[in-house]
């Protein structure tokens, strides 16, 4: 009889724990869950979320329009997502992700981090006149702000951080990444990347690395991520990613960085509502470029849902 009732008592406490850990994945799911998140773990790269599945619902969704097939098979197209809906189990997937592209002025990204980390190391002084700048440059992509940032902290700066052990977020190994090599003005000098030579360019996979980084409170520090995420927060510009997710994700935050000169066109967005919990970066080299990032959303977020459902 005593025995019977420690089985019970058993069953009950494990039946009790998973109800609890389940109840826990689904609060993180389905509420808004403050950024950065803190886990109480180390985080790991990007390259180790890589997930199978997903890259397969990914390669599949893509490859069925014609066009971006063909764009992905020339090079002119570069995609990257990370499912962050569930904070046991990130998933990243890209195609053409290590192909370095020119990015117009989504590296700004990684001005700002340059010039947090100088901020917070007491390299820069964070005056309301830098506060200022740092949202100019990043919500509205205003280019007189983000050459001043760029001469408050220069190019060794901004190098020295992106090529940092903790971030990596420019590395020769896995075909480079964020760079920022020349002002956003008509002069200057130009301090070119060593694999291409590219004045402004990125990776999707070290944009996406970026935004996990930043959502996970990684960058600098928690509190300077969410310094970040807050510069980041309500783009002030609304096209490409943006004019879609409006329509899609009127609750979700937003927090963003695009670019576009003539032919190349680029997005990245880390977005965070009830229902979505996502990173999406497309780099495109393509006249029609606007308008396919745009038409991308959606087929993007067919992908994250199927690979869930798996």
């Amino acid at each position: 009889m005593i025995l019977k009732k420690q089985k019970t008592n058993i069953f009950t406490i494990l039946l009790l724990t998973f109800s609890i850990c389940i109840l826990g994945q689904n609060t993180y799911k389905n509420s808004k869950v403050a950024l950065p998140i803190e886990l109480n773990e180390e985080i790991k790269p990007i390259k180790e979320i890589q997930n199978a599945n997903l890259q397969t619902i990914l390669e599949d969704e893509v490859n069925a329009n014609k066009t971006w097939k063909r764009l992905i098979k020339g090079k002119q197209m570069s995609i990257g997502i990370v499912d962050m809906s569930d904070s046991t189990n990130f998933k990243y997937a890209g195609l053409n992700d290590d192909f370095m592209m020119y990015a117009a002025s989504l590296p700004k990204i990684a001005i700002l981090l340059a010039s947090m980390d100088a901020i917070d190391k007491g390299e820069l002084a964070y005056t309301s006149e830098v506060k200022k700048d740092l949202r100019l440059m990043i919500s509205k992509s205003n280019n007189k702000a983000s050459t001043r940032m760029i001469d408050r902290v220069g190019y060794k700066k901004i190098e020295d951080v992106l090529r940092a052990p903790k971030y990596k977020l420019y590395d020769e190994e896995v075909g480079g990444g964020l760079w920022v090599g020349k002002r956003y003005a008509a002069k200057g000098k130009r301090y070119p990347d060593p694999i291409k030579g590219l004045s402004h360019a990125a990776t999707t996979r070290q944009v996406c690395s970026f935004y996990y980084q930043l959502a996970l409170g990684n960058l600098i520090s928690t509190e300077r991520s969410k310094e970040m995420l807050e510069i980041m927060k309500n783009p002030e510009l609304h096209h490409k990613f943006v004019n879609t997710l409006d329509k899609v994700a009127p609750k979700a935050d937003i927090y963003r960085k695009s670019g576009s000169w003539r032919n190349y066109h680029s997005d990245s967005a880390l977005v965070w509502g009830p229902d979505r919990k996502y990173i999406i970066v497309a780099l495109i080299d393509y006249d029609y470029g606007e308008q396919l990032i745009r038409n991308l959303v959606k087929p993007l977020e067919k992908v994250l849902k199927k690979s869930r459902s798996l």
